[in-house]
């Protein structure tokens, strides 16, 4: 079973998961790899402080565990 990232993950849990996370984040212009706050921040928390669609973000984010 592919696993499922969800909401009330922190942006370092779901990095860690592939390196095909990177390519969706900066694909959204999340630099989070370089970012202090991807340690304790939530997927929702981020997308919300950068204006992007939280469901969007986590569609293509678990579409990588689907292949």
């Amino acid at each position: 079973m592919s696993p499922a990232i969800n909401k009330d993950m922190t942006f370092h849990q779901v990095m860690r998961m592939s390196p095909e996370v990177l390519k969706v984040l900066a694909k959204f212009n999340l630099g989070c790899v370089g970012c202090m706050g991807a340690q304790h921040e939530t997927l929702e928390t981020g997308a919300t402080a950068h204006g992007l669609d939280i469901d969007e973000l986590l569609q293509e984010l678990n579409a990588i565990f689907e292949k």
